[in-house]
Parts: structure tokens; C-alpha cells; sequence
């Protein structure tokens, strides 16, 4: 991701909006503070600015393109964030500052869910009275039309697998498009309007950090317009679309048959949200800093150029808030490309990379994070430092490398593609640093930069482009998907959720990992877990089919005129359901 969870802030035992377009988190009820003070760092732990005022429009941009608005077809963070404004899954993450945003509530449903059967049948009753856009009741089938349709990964390529994996399905089944008459019972039923049971293959105590993923907002089949879904999905939360011009901009009104006794979690303050696509990263910085746009919505923060500017001017620099992530920037170097089908070439580039230039590629240790060396982050169960490919002080071992080089028998080096998302200067800066590491070793990176919104459907993520393309290397970026170590590594590390297109994992294909899963799986002792996802990190790291640059920070900043602003740990950036404007 999809791109979760703040690891270092403290919470304040803040408490979620209040129900029914109520007081948001931590305003105590209060109105807009008129001028609120501006202070580095104000926005990680408690909201800045508190209020309880409706009205305005939140201007928002995006380096890039959406995946998909379509809620079953979309795997970015900032998606996961944003599209609670027009849909409810069956639960959602708090609307909180800090670890209190980690906390679970109902959403769709009445309650979390009732576990039985010991953990592998999982039961939720829905609220009455929400209804769609048009004043359509919603159902228990709805939500299970949703995930029945989000199975088919060729038709919507980009969203979750886990429920594909988790789920009871019938044999060889191929989703609702392909089969929209199969009985599914044996996964999901739904005995009234009101109630959907899922039942699992084998007992997951973790299932109800699965359904807040926007896989379960419900869907009614009769308004399913596949992949063109996206185009005008029917909302069930308090904001509909207006107008939406795919890969250009969009912008959501209220909706009029969003009952708010129904929603004790969204305050709805802002009257319209409007988001350009496909603007200049460094036109976003310019103008959240002069007041032109308030919210840079992937969340990824400020680009090198605004950085200078912003830590150099105290003033500027009390807008931003400096949260560490549990998120890796890494790069996947896929064996099947070669010359990385020999484990020795492989290593030639982890030893060979200058991990101080990487570090400054992505903004430093306040704005990029800390360099890294295994895949799970510091703040999560299971991390360890892995020593693997230390280098001295992080610059490279020239020797090293080319020994490695010797090895897989190409001793003058070689020639490979490196992808990146071409809409994200971060991404080409680190692109370019580890062109000029390799260079050292005479290995050389020709940079081929991709757009975001199909940069794993259509290139990275699709094998077959990777390996047509000869893609040595690809940047990758990962955040939490819920904060258990789980949550985080299974759709990374885990081959079995590799498909034709729409991979995350694009590299990771160890058998010895995918046992371990499976253990973790069935594990009880929290302790024990924790030294499966060890062993997991250590493997991945011996087979050197990814290689980490830095445990990410990011350097957000707080768009002029906004009220309500926080950082939950759950969202990773600025929550999106909290916000409000003067």
C-alpha cells in the first residue's frame, strides 16, 4: 500500500469525531481557533487548529493519477485515506492523532466482528438505515458482491489479495464478473439484509484489520459497470462525486442520503473536496506554500527543491510536521531478469550501492528516514538490524561488489533498466544515485520512469512487462496496511500473491518464506510470531532480491486556511476525514 502507521509519535488518548457530524477529535466541541499557531511538529500528537465549523472547499493535488477510485481496484495509502470520505467499509481506523488513529471501530457495521469456530468464521451485523447516494438501502449483499468482485485480479488488478487468500472459496473460482452465479456460501453468506459471515480456511485472529480495507464498501451489482466503475462510484459516505475527469481532476459534493446518526466517525465539515491530478510535485510545493492549495494528497511529502527552502525559514517550517513511518523505500531486483537470476549479481549491487546518496536521494534523515537494512521497519515486531551488506560507514564496498561480479561471471559488469514513478522526484533521485553507485562497479542503469497510476498494473508489477523490458531494478515503496507485522510483510514477501498484474511483491519468490507465513499464520504466542517475521527478514535479505534504502520520515505541510489537521498513526499522513477549512 497501501501505507499505514506512524511508529514514534506519542498519543494523547484523543477521542474519535464525534457522531453525526459532531465535535472532531480533541476539540473538546470548541470553534475554530482564529490564527492558531503555527509550531514544527504540531500536528503529530494532537489537532492543530480544532473546530467544529462546516462549510468551504478543500483544495487538494496529486503528483500523479489514482490507481482506481474504484474501492476494490486501489492499493495506495492516501487512497486508503481519501476514499472514506465517499465509502464505509465494514470497520474503519479511528479518526485520531497518533496511535490513537491505530484503534478500530465500526463503520458499516454495528460492532467488530464476532469471532467463532475458533477464528475461522467471522460474523458482522450491519447498520440500519445507510443507504447509497440515490437512497438505496444498503445490504449485506452489497458487501459481499464487493469483495466477490474485488476477487477477480485481472478485471481489478490493483486492491488487497488477502481476502482471496484468507477465504473459503469454492474451487477454482474466478470472482463475480466471470461467475456471477456461483454459490459462494462456502466463504460468504449472508442469512438477512443485515448480516454477512466469512468463513476461513484456517483460524486469522487479525481479520478484523482485513475488512476496514476499502474491499468490503459495499457495491450493488445492479450500478457495477466494471472497470468503468471507477468512473462514478456510488457513495455511501457523506460526499459523492460532482464531476470526474479520469487522470485529470475530480471533486466530491455532499451527499444528500448520508445520514449522519448512522456515521458516528466522519464530523463531514468541509462542504466540497475538488483534487487536480497529474501537477508538477514541484508546482504542489510552490503553491502550498504561497496558499494556493491546501493538501498534497499522496502524502509522500515535500520534494527536494521545497525542502531548502522550507527547513531554511523558521516560519515556513512551523507549517510541517516531520512524522517517522512505518514504511520502506526499497528497491526489487526480480531474479528472472538477467543477470539477477545468479544470486551473486545480486549482491554485486547490494554491495556495491553508496547508502549515504540514497539516504540524501530521499530528502536526508528528517525528510527521507533512516538508511535501512532489512525490510521490516524499526517500530514493527519482528525487526532486527541485518548486517548482510554493511559497508563502510554505508558508501559502498567497491572490492566487494566486484568480487560478486567475478563470481556470477560477469567481471566488467553489466547493462539493466531501472523503473521508477515518473510524476515522483524522489523516486528519479534515487534512481539516478543508485545509477552513479553502480557505475563504480561498471554496472550500468538506464532509467526508465513509468506513470503511477499503472505502474504496478501495467509495468513494475507485471511480470511479463519486467521481464520483456529486462526491469533489473525497481523502485518500490511500502507502508502498513494495518499495524501487526502481518499486515505489513505478507503482501510483500508471500510468492503466492504474485498474479499476472497488480503486484506489490516483484521480486520475492522463496519457498522457505512462504512456510514461515504460514506458521506466523497459525501461531498463538506473540513472541514466537515475532521470530518467524525475523527469520523472514533475514531470508529475503540472504536471497538479496530487495534491497532497502531508508525506514521513511516525510515532511509534510500544513496547507493555509485548514482546520482539524492531525497525523494518525493509521494513515501515515494528515487524515482526510478529520480535515476542515475557514
Amino acid at each position: 500500500m497501501a501505507l499505514t502507521a506512524i511508529g514514534t509519535v506519542i498519543a494523547l488518548g484523543l477521542t474519535a469525531c464525534g457522531g453525526g457530524g459532531g465535535t472532531p477529535a480533541g476539540t473538546g466541541g470548541g470553534t475554530a481557533a482564529a490564527g492558531a499557531k503555527d509550531a514544527f511538529n504540531a500536528s503529530l500528537t494532537s489537532v492543530w487548529n480544532p473546530s467544529t465549523k462546516k462549510g468551504g472547499t478543500v483544495k487538494m493535488a496529486n503528483p500523479g493519477t489514482w490507481d482506481s477510485l474504484d474501492p476494490g481496484d486501489t492499493y495506495y495509502g492516501y487512497s486508503f485515506n481519501f476514499i472514506r470520505l465517499y465509502g464505509r467499509a465494514l470497520l474503519m481506523f479511528k479518526s485520531a492523532p497518533g496511535k490513537d488513529g491505530n484503534t478500530l471501530v465500526p463503520d458499516l457495521a454495528e460492532s467488530l466482528g464476532q469471532a467463532s469456530d475458533d477464528n475461522k468464521t467471522w460474523t458482522y451485523k450491519l447498520r440500519t438505515g445507510v443507504k447509497y447516494e440515490d437512497g438505496t438501502p444498503v445490504t449485506s449483499k452489497d458487501v459481499a458482491y464487493a469483495v466477490s468482485r474485488a476477487f477477480d485480479k485481472e478485471v481489478l488488478p490493483h486492491g488487497p489479495s488477502y481476502l482471496n487468500e484468507l477465504l473459503n472459496w469454492p474451487k477454482d473460482y474466478k470472482g463475480a464478473f466471470k461467475e456471477p452465479d456461483r454459490d459462494i456460501s462456502s466463504a460468504i453468506e449472508t442469512p438477512d439484509d443485515q448480516t454477512i459471515v466469512f468463513h476461513l480456511k484456517q483460524p486469522f485472529g487479525s481479520f478484523d484489520y482485513i475488512v476496514q480495507m476499502p474491499m468490503t464498501m459495499p457495491v450493488p451489482k445492479d450500478k457495477d459497470t466494471g472497470t468503468k466503475y471507477q468512473e462514478h462510484v456510488m457513495s455511501t459516505g457523506p460526499y459523492m462525486f460532482d464531476t470526474n475527469e479520469i487522470g485529470k481532476s475530480f471533486s466530491l459534493k455532499r451527499n444528500p442520503n448520508w445520514d449522519p446518526a448512522t456515521d458516528p466517525n466522519r464530523p463531514a465539515l468541509p462542504d466540497r473536496y475538488e483534487v487536480a491530478l497529474n501537477v508538477n510535485a514541484d508546482d504542489i510545493d510552490n503553491r502550498l506554500i504561497s496558499g494556493d492549495l491546501q493538501v498534497e494528497v499522496s502524502g509522500v511529502g515535500m520534494g527536494q527543491a521545497a525542502l531548502t527552502r522550507v527547513l531554511n525559514d523558521p516560519a515556513l517550517k512551523e507549517r510541517t510536521d516531520n512524522p517517522q513511518l512505518q514504511r520502506l523505500w526499497y528497491v526489487s531486483i526480480p531474479p528472472e531478469v538477467k543477470p539477477f537470476d545468479n544470486i551473486e549479481c545480486r549482491k554485486a549491487v547490494q554491495f556495491a550501492v553508496d547508502r549515504t546518496s540514497v539516504q540524501r536521494a530521499w530528502g536526508g534523515p528528517l525528510a527521507g528516514g533512516d538508511i535501512a537494512t532489512g525490510m521490516i521497519p524499526p517500530s514493527m515486531d519482528g525487526y532486527k538490524q541485518i548486517a548482510l551488506y554493511d559497508t563502510p560507514e554505508g558508501k559502498g564496498d567497491v572490492t566487494k561488489a566486484k568480487a560478486a561480479l567475478q563470481a556470477c561471471g560477469q567481471p566488467n559488469g553489466f547493462e539493466t533498466n531501472i523503473s521508477y514513478r515518473a510524476e515522483r522526484p524522489k523516486e528519479k533521485a534515487y534512481a539516478e544515485a543508485l545509477q552513479q553507485s553502480l557505475a563504480k562497479v561498471g554496472i550500468k542503469l538506464t532509467l526508465k520512469p513509468f506513470p503511477q497510476g499503472d505502474y504496478f498494473s501495467l509495468y513494475a508489477g507485471k511480470p511479463a512487462y519486467v521481464q520483456e523490458n529486462n526491469i533489473g531494478l525497481a523502485v518500490n515503496g511500502w507502508g502498513s496496511d494495518y499495524p501487526e507485522t502481518y499486515g505489513f510483510m505478507q503482501a510483500i514477501v508471500d510468492s503466492r500473491t504474485i498474479r499476472d498484474a497488480g503486484n506489490y511483491n516483484l521480486s520475492v519468490k522463496i519457498p522457505e518464506v512462504d512456510q514461515l507465513i504460514d506458521q506466523i499464520k497459525g501461531e498463538a504466542d506473540a513472541a514466537k510470531r515475532t521470530e518467524l517475521w525475523s527469520q523472514v527478514d533475514q531470508r529475503v535479505m540472504e536471497e538479496a532480491v530487495t534491497m532497502p534504502g531508508v525506514y521513511a520520515r516525510s515532511l509534510l505541510m500544513r496547507g493555509k486556511g485548514l482546520t482539524n489537521v492531525f497525523v494518525s498513526d493509521s494513515q501515515q499522513m494528515y487524515d482526510y476525514v478529520g480535515l476542515g477549512v475557514q
